[in-house]
């Protein structure tokens, strides 16, 4: 019976603490990744732009309860009747929302295409034309929309850069502040690339995803800053070999917690939307999709090799560095073996205890032998 022990696979090492990944060596690879992307995306909004929703352009919507139809059905009998590149949506059961931008046209002319409309949905869902509800929204009121949501972010933003610079450091909160504006161009850029309609939804979904990147971030530097007051004080590593060992003993809850978040979204999107033919749901799913994915990948691959690279430029810093390059025994340190040695170092520190505390008593003791 062959009693060696197997050695650990890819996720066992990861599950044991015995990773070693050089996330900020390998900085270049990540932010390449990410500046391809990037560009991609704003050439894309550059070139087609948003597809914006009529909250934001402003536009006619109409809704009517018809279950015995589909989307391509609706969609050419709306057409038929005079709209122009509708979006066509089925609300869920049953119920069909139509919109399109009319604010080209003259008033009368708006009044005709929505009689035609009106009797055109009716026709397909076997309806009154007074079943068909009616409503639409004026370019003023879209620019409104757009201007609040532009408010929002800007407040998030200054919110948090002023909740981690206290919490932590300014530098950790430039980070973090890089990583999150990350996620917003990589989010907006693949919904540019993609066509994908931007909605009031789709908006709060990215400041849902922007939370859940923080989160992340603030999880990996906290453990930073614990480190930057244990083992980064031995002089045994540089700024960036403990950053490495930081993201190492958080890896495996960066993984799992973006898993949590991940699978009950795509449940959503690929269920809801897709199979059950909700597609409301369907704008917020796809940005929290991205916007998590995205996020994930910010809190482990950018946010702190930005730190690295920032913190090794103080002067302290950059002095270790250059002494723990000259030494010849350095090496990569696991989260296993560092939580070993914080162990030996304290089994250490309660025997000195002991020792000294032996070494007062026992003259005392010799004292009352005497008397």
């Amino acid at each position: 019976m062959d009693n060696e022990t197997k050695a650990p696979g890819h996720f066992g090492r990861l599950y044991q603490g015995l990773t070693t990944i050089d996330f900020v060596g390998r900085k270049k690879t990540w932010f390449t990744i990410s500046i391809i992307i990037i560009v991609l995306g704003m050439g894309s909004l550059a070139i087609r732009g948003f597809n914006l929703g009529i909250d934001f352009k402003g536009g006619s919507s109409w809704e009517v309860l018809a279950p015995n139809t589909s989307i391509t059905t609706m969609t050419h009998a709306v057409e038929q009747a005079g709209l122009v590149q509708p979006t066509v949506e089925k609300l869920g059961s049953g119920t069909y929302e139509v919109t399109a931008d009319l604010n080209a046209l003259s008033a009368g002319k708006q009044l005709s295409v929505t009689t035609k409309v009106v009797d055109a949905m009716a026709k397909v869902a076997h309806k009154n034309g007074d079943q068909v509800s009616t409503s639409s929204v004026g370019p003023t009121w879209g620019g409104q929309i757009t201007n609040r949501a532009i408010e929002a972010l800007i407040v998030f933003f200054i919110a948090v850069v002023s909740y981690i610079s206290v919490r932590f450091e300014p530098k950790m909160a430039g980070a973090a502040f890089a990583a999150m504006v990350h996620d917003l161009l990589v989010t907006v850029g693949v919904f540019s690339l993609m066509g994908f309609q931007i909605t009031p939804d789709t908006v709060i979904a990215i400041l849902t995803i922007l939370g859940y990147s923080l989160y992340d971030t603030v999880v990996v530097f906290d453990r930073v800053r614990d480190n930057t007051g244990g083992v980064l004080k031995a002089g045994d590593m540089t700024y960036s070999d403990m950053v490495n060992l930081s993201m190492n003993q958080t890896l495996a809850r960066s993984i799992n917690t973006s898993l949590v978040a991940i699978l009950p979204v795509l449940s959503v999107l690929i269920v809801g939307a897709y199979i059950l033919g909700a597609t409301t749901l369907q704008n917020y799913g796809l940005a929290l999709c991205v916007g998590l994915f995205s996020g994930a990948y910010s809190s482990i691959f950018i946010a702190s090799p930005l730190l690295a690279i920032m913190k090794e430029r103080e002067p302290r810093f950059r002095d270790l560095a250059a002494r723990v390059g000259q030494r010849a025994d350095r090496a990569a340190l696991s989260p296993a073996a560092a939580a070993r040695m914080s162990g030996e170092g304290a089994q250490r520190t309660v025997g000195s205890t002991r020792s000294a505390t032996a070494t007062m008593v026992k003259p005392r003791a010799r004292k009352q032998k005497r008397r």
